[in-house]
């Protein structure tokens, strides 16, 4: 069992060399030599851990999905008396990566994104990765909606539809948000907008959506 555990070590810490070299010379410039020099492991560690590049990037595009998957179920824990509502926009901002300390991992994680356009199985990692922050949202969606939370905290209505407004569709409503949040991933990278007016952004979509709902 501790080779086990050291090995799943070992796996993640050669991810982080790995989208480390992605982040300072994009995806093409990997190579299994540049990754154990990065990792300061060997070249048969590396080949011990994994049995190809293509199965180094695919684990190293996991590894990113669990990372922000982690803090944002983190969010929830750290503050679970907050409204639905507000829990909703503090996971959508996690996914979109628009804090500083994330933009490496902002770079990465596009780099990865224009590469599965042409690489089915890194499109398939991307779609399992995208399927379970779209099963958390809607579940947080939901709750939002049947608790009659406001963007600011406060209580409405529970019953949306007693009142004769369409109650809030939440699976489709987390694509919507899973879509804002790589929209505004991409437009803060290249300076079209800043983290700040990224988040002002977010914001107004979902209250626009608390509104309605």
């Amino acid at each position: 069992m501790p080779r086990q555990v050291d090995h799943e070590e070992r796996r993640r810490h050669i991810a982080e060399a790995v989208c480390a070299l992605i982040d300072a010379q994009g995806l093409e410039g990997v190579t299994l030599r540049d990754v154990a020099a990065r990792a300061e492991v060997s070249m048969g560690a590396v080949q011990r851990c994994f049995r190809s590049k293509d199965e180094m990037l695919r684990f190293a595009l996991a590894h990113i999905g669990e990372q922000v998957t982690e803090r944002a179920r983190a969010r929830l824990l750290a503050a679970p008396a907050q409204s639905a509502a507000s829990t909703v926009g503090h996971v959508v901002g996690e996914v979109a990566l628009l804090r500083e300390e994330h933009r490496a991992q902002a770079r990465t994680w596009l780099a990865f994104l224009a590469a599965a356009a042409v690489d089915p199985a890194l499109a398939a990692g991307l779609r399992d990765g995208y399927a379970d922050l779209e099963g958390l949202l809607t579940r947080l969606v939901a709750e939002a909606s049947a608790a009659g939370d406001t963007a600011s905290g406060g209580a409405a209505p529970v019953d949306a539809a007693s009142d004769g407004v369409a109650p809030v569709d939440a699976r489709g409503e987390a694509r919507t948000l899973l879509a804002l949040a790589d929209g505004l991933t991409a437009h803060v990278l290249i300076g079209h907008r800043t983290a700040r007016e990224a988040e002002e952004l977010l914001h107004a979509h979902l209250a626009r959506l608390w509104a309605r709902g």
